[in-house]
C-alpha cells in the first residue's frame, strides 16, 4: 500500500489560490541515495528516474504502480527530458556527456566536448521547438566518486550550453554562473529559466532563436534551487530545500507546497500533466493538482 504524508500548502500571495490539489503526497517508492532525473513518459505511461550514487536508473508504471531497475549501470545519469520525436535525451556524469536513445535502442552522442574539452557533468536539459538541446554543466560528476568519476576539469568554468539541431555545434550562451542545475523553457519558448545552486536564485533568460539576453535573477530562493518546472498558467515551480518554491512570472513567490525530504527535481505526468512527480532524497512522491504543467513535447 502507499505511504501518504499530509500535502501542506503555504500561501504567501492571493494568486496562489489558483494551486490546489491533494491533501497529501503518496510516496511512491524508496530506498535510494539520492534521487534525480524525473521523466514522465506518456506513451509507455511510466516515470523515469535516477538513483545517482547506486548508478542505477528506476521506472515506475503508473498502471499497477510497480518499480524495477530501468538500466544499472547507468553511467551516473542525472536529468533528462524527452524531444518531439518521443526521444529520450539523458545527461550522463559518468562519461561526461548529454546523449539521446533513439527509437531503436541505440544512442546518439550530442554533446560531450566544449572548444576540444571535455564537459564537467552535464546536469539537466531541455529541448526547444526547433530541436536544440540546452543543457547545464556544473561539476558535481567529477567532484569525487560518489556521483561520478573523480577527474580535473577541463573547462574553466560551469556554463550553461546549446546544441544546434542543425550543425551539431555546442555553444556556451551563459559563462557567468557558479553552479547552474535545473532548467525549464516556458510554454512559449521565449523565456529559459536557470537554476544556480550555489547562489541560491533562479535567473531568467529571453530566447530569440539561437540567442539568449537577459539573465536577470528572477528570485532569490533558501535551500538550493535545483530541478525547475513550468504549469501551463506559466508559474514556475522549484525543487529547493524541503518544498517546492512556486513562482509568477515575474519573479513573486506565490507560495510553496511541502515535502517531507529534501527536494532535488520535479516533473508532471499523468494523462493531463496534472500529476507533480518529486524526486527527494531517498524519495519519489506525487501529488494530483488543479493545475497542469507545460508539455515537453
Amino acid at each position: 500500500m502507499t505511504e501518504t504524508v499530509p500535502a501542506v500548502y503555504e500561501r504567501l500571495d492571493e494568486r496562489f489560490a489558483a494551486v490546489g490539489g491533494d491533501g497529501r503526497l503518496e510516496r511512491l517508492w524508496t530506498g535510494a541515495r539520492w534521487t534525480e532525473g524525473p521523466l514522465y513518459v506518456p506513451a509507455g505511461r511510466y516515470l523515469l528516474f535516477s538513483d545517482i550514487p547506486n548508478d542505477r536508473v528506476l521506472r515506475w508504471d503508473e498502471t499497477d504502480g510497480s518499480v524495477s531497475v530501468f538500466e544499472a549501470p547507468a553511467d551516473y545519469a542525472n536529468g533528462r527530458t524527452i524531444d518531439r520525436q518521443g526521444r529520450v535525451v539523458t545527461c550522463r556524469q559518468g562519461s561526461r556527456r548529454v546523449e539521446r536513445t533513439e527509437h531503436d535502442g541505440s544512442t546518439t552522442v550530442l554533446a560531450d566536448r566544449w572548444r576540444g574539452r571535455r564537459l564537467n557533468s552535464p546536469n539537466d536539459v531541455v529541448v526547444s521547438a526547433d530541436g536544440a538541446v540546452w543543457f547545464t554543466d556544473p561539476p558535481y560528476g567529477i567532484a569525487s566518486d560518489y556521483e561520478g568519476e573523480r577527474a580535473e576539469p577541463e573547462i574553466d568554468g560551469c556554463h550553461l550550453y546549446r546544441v544546434d539541431p542543425v550543425t551539431g555545434g555546442v555553444d556556451a550562451v551563459a559563462t557567468d554562473f557558479e553552479r547552474p542545475n535545473g532548467l525549464a523553457l516556458s510554454e512559449d519558448g521565449s523565456r529559459l529559466y536557470v537554476a544556480d545552486t550555489q547562489h541560491q536564485h533562479v535567473r531568467v533568460f529571453d530566447v530569440d532563436g539561437d540567442r539568449i539576453s537577459g539573465g536577470d535573477v528572477l528570485a532569490d530562493l533558501d535551500g538550493g534551487p535545483d530541478g525547475v518546472r513550468v504549469d501551463t498558467g506559466g508559474r514556475v515551480w522549484v525543487a529547493a530545500g524541503r518544498a517546492l518554491h512556486v513562482l509568477d512570472p515575474d519573479g513573486t513567490l506565490l507560495g510553496r507546497v511541502g515535502v517531507p525530504e529534501e527536494a532535488s527535481n520535479l516533473a508532471f505526468g499523468g494523462r493531463k500533466r496534472n500529476r507533480l512527480f518529486v524526486t527527494a532524497s531517498t524519495s519519489v512522491y506525487s501529488i494530483l493538482l488543479t493545475v497542469n504543467g507545460a508539455p515537453l513535447l
